[in-house]
Parts: structure tokens; C-alpha cells; sequence
């Protein structure tokens, strides 16, 4: 350690180890920055608190180093608090075949490679998938909305959807059970419940959009039909965000969680990894649609489908909210 960092950590300089930081970047002198990480971490244990610094430490090297430092970002423990995870931070701006040879066989490794996938890297057919999906986006998915990172966080737009003006009549109806299906929502939002403000409610109920809404309790809701590849990707939004307050899963995960939800409901996950080309096929056949109502919260964090299968009679209603207050 040289003398002015063993200084600033000494005085639990938090000010001063943030331009520390700053300089260290802008001089590209990433062993000098794992060296702050590391020694904001260590001071740690004898009561500094410095894991900002080290988080933040961590989180420029993933973003901005070359690869081979990058890398060395998922060797260490300073994770928790980064703006999302680090297997998305790295693929931001490193392509698969600079990152290929430094990463070492794992979960990490897994998560990176489907990152980089959904941005447009061919990924070589004998790697592995520890989300079983396949690496390569197909035919029938969405573009993916990105998370955009920067020295000074995360930005993750939600999809553009059409706006619900048609107003309906529901039908009363009860929620069916089907708690595979409730399971597989809640588990696609969990981030918004568990770690945050949000709420998550789900209905399943025979019949079709009418019915499904009216199973929901939603009064005077107003609809708008969209496509299949619309409600993906609004999904997938879902699943890869923290919501207001909760730690960001990566859009790898979210695309993951709404191919689960999706095979569940409509009975493919229970041979799961189910059939790519057969779930396109599958969720081509269904009917989407995005709901609001008078009494829905106008900003925040909101998901509101419901999704009809009009083969089998039924239709499953989502309505997940999350605010920053």
C-alpha cells in the first residue's frame, strides 16, 4: 500500500478516498485500484467503514478496466451494494472474446457469457448454461431493454408499451389454484416484494381477460392489446430490476425468470428446459394485454398484464407495484 492511500484509510477519508478513486481511474492504474479495494475492505474489520469504498472501488474496476483486470471484480466479496450484478456491470463494455480466456469456469463465467449474448456475442454451443436457457436470443424474442451504467449508477428504462384506453366490463370470478404458476410470478418479483415496497398480486382464473381481471379485484380497468413479444419483454424488465430499493438481478436473470413463468403457466416447465422452439410457438398462440385502472399509482415501478390462453380457457392476471417513498 503507498503512503497516501495507508493515509486516507488510516482517517477513514471518505471524500477523499472517492477522488482517490477518481484519479486512480483516470491514470488507468487498475492494480492501484484493487489495492484501494482491497485495503477499504480489510479496514473494515477494525470498525472504518469503508465498504463504500471498496464497493465503489470494485465497480469501476468491472465497468472501465480491460478485461483481464475486469475480471477481478467477481474475485471479491465487494458485491452487495453495487447498482446490479457484476456478471452484467462486466459485459457492458467488454465483448465475449476479450473476456472468453480470463474467465474461469463457474456461475460467473455462465452469467457473463448470457449477458453478453443478449448483447450480440456468438457464444460458443459447448458452453454452460447454468440458467438452462439458450445462449442465443431466438427468433420469436423481444430486444431486451439494457441497463446503462456510468461512474454514477444504473439507468434501466422500462419497455414503451401502448397506453390502456379501452375501457371493459370484468366478470366476478374466483382465482383458481395454481400455485406453480403464483410461485414462478412471485419468484420473477421478489426483488420488488422482499427488498423493497412493492407489492405482487396474481390471479388465475378460467375463462379470459374479463375474468382473469375480475379474479384480480380490479374495478373499471381500461386495456390495450399487445404483442407477444411486448409482454416478454416487459417481463424480463421486471425480473431484471430491483424495483425502487431492491438489488438488481441483470437482464440474463430477468429473461430467465420470464421464460420459467411463461413455460409454467402454460404447462412447458414440466420438463424443463422446455423447448425453445416450442415455447415460441406457444406464446404465439396466447392473447397479451396491459391493463390500468383509476386507482393504479401513475409512477414508480408497475407491471400490469394479463396473459389468456384460449386453448385451454384460461388466463392469468399480473399486477406488481413498487414506489421510491
Amino acid at each position: 500500500m503507498n503512503e497516501e492511500l495507508d493515509q486516507l484509510i488510516r482517517r477513514a477519508d471518505l471524500d477523499e478516498l472517492v477522488r482517490h478513486v477518481d484519479a486512480t481511474c483516470s491514470a488507468r492504474d487498475w492494480d492501484h485500484l484493487v489495492d484501494i479495494r482491497d485495503a477499504a475492505r480489510s479496514a473494515v474489520s477494525t470498525g472504518r467503514q469503508l465498504w463504500p469504498i471498496a464497493t465503489l472501488a470494485n465497480y469501476r474496476l468491472a465497468l472501465w478496466a480491460p478485461a483481464e483486470q475486469a475480471v477481478r471484480a467477481l474475485d471479491d466479496t465487494a458485491r452487495t451494494f453495487m447498482p446490479g450484478p457484476v456478471s452484467e456491470i462486466i459485459a457492458v463494455y467488454h465483448r465475449w472474446e476479450d473476456l472468453d480466456e480470463h474467465l474461469a469456469d463457474g456461475h460467473d463465467r455462465s452469467l457473463v457469457a448470457h449477458e453478453r449474448a443478449i448483447r450480440g456475442d456468438i457464444i460458443s454451443e459447448h458452453e454452460t448454461s447454468v440458467l438452462e436457457l439458450p445462449f442465443e436470443l431466438q427468433s420469436w424474442e423481444p430486444h431486451y431493454e439494457l441497463a446503462s451504467y456510468n461512474d454514477d449508477g444504473v439507468d434501466f428504462p422500462a419497455p414503451d408499451l401502448p397506453a390502456p384506453n379501452e375501457h371493459i366490463s370484468v366478470e366476478i370470478s374466483e382465482s383458481i389454484d395454481d400455485a406453480d404458476t403464483v410461485t414462478a410470478f412471485r419468484r420473477l418479483v421478489e426483488a420488488w416484494t422482499s427488498q423493497s415496497n412493492g407489492s405482487a398480486l396474481i390471479a388465475v382464473a378460467e375463462g379470459g381477460l374479463e375474468q382473469a381481471l375480475g379474479a384480480l379485484n380490479i374495478s373499471h380497468p381500461r386495456i390495450a392489446h399487445i404483442t407477444a413479444q411486448e409482454a416478454l419483454a416487459q417481463l424480463a424488465w421486471a425480473g431484471a430490476s430491483g424495483g425502487a430499493h431492491g438489488k438488481r438481478k441483470g437482464v440474463a436473470t430477468g429473461r430467465s425468470d420470464a421464460w420459467w413463468f411463461l413455460a409454467t403457466f402454460t404447462g412447458l416447465a414440466e420438463d424443463w428446459p422446455c423447448d425453445a422452439e416450442e415455447l415460441g410457438e406457444v406464446l404465439e398462440s396466447l392473447d397479451y394485454f396491459v391493463f390500468t385502472h383509476d386507482e393504479a399509482p401513475m409512477a414508480g415501478w408497475n407491471i400490469a398484464l394479463v396473459i389468456v390462453d384460449p386453448d385451454e380457457g384460461l388466463a392469468v392476471a399480473l399486477h406488481a407495484t413498487d414506489q421510491q417513498d
